[in-house]
């Protein structure tokens, strides 16, 4: 008597299994690798992509600090010069001291304000070429001749 082995499929369909997880993963490497150089190419081309609304806002108020501190005034002149350049120091040691704690408390109020801003630009756009477009065009388009049909009255 002999004895009969029982046959399985589910050792070619693990295999195909293995093989399709193995494309997956393959797949997604190469799409990770050309992503990243992609990236890497746009950085090189374009420098480091704009950060956050909060981030930029602190470049901004860093910026003008800076450009604040290095103006040298003729008008106070030689000796009023020192004074004035130290004036201008604390004024704005204390305007960064004065924005520095809201943007610390609210960093997702600028996003928002910077979208809002986003979207009423492209909002304004938007109407603004619509205008334009009725204005260039030789057709004027539909003129509304009232407010639907109706009856036609003669006065003679």
């Amino acid at each position: 008597m002999s004895e009969e082995r029982p046959t399985s499929d589910a050792a070619p369909q693990e295999a195909v299994d293995e093989a399709r997880a193995t494309d997956a993963d393959a797949w997604a490497k190469a799409c990770a690798e050309d992503l990243a150089a992609e990236q890497a190419r746009r950085r090189a081309q374009y420098g480091p992509p704009p950060g956050s609304a909060t981030e930029e806002l602190r470049k901004l108020v860093d910026a003008v600090a800076d450009k604040l501190s290095g103006l040298q005034s003729p008008l106070f002149g030689a000796v009023a010069s020192g004074t004035a350049q130290q004036m201008v120091s604390q004024v704005v040691r204390q305007a960064k001291a004065a924005v520095e704690p809201v943007i610390e408390r609210n960093p997702d109020v600028f996003d928002h304000l910077a979208a809002a801003g986003s979207e009423l630009l492209a909002a304004y756009r938007s109407a603004v070429e619509a205008q334009e477009r009725r204005w260039t065009t030789q057709d004027p388009g539909p003129r509304d001749e009232g407010t639907g049909p109706g009856e036609r009255i003669d006065l003679d």
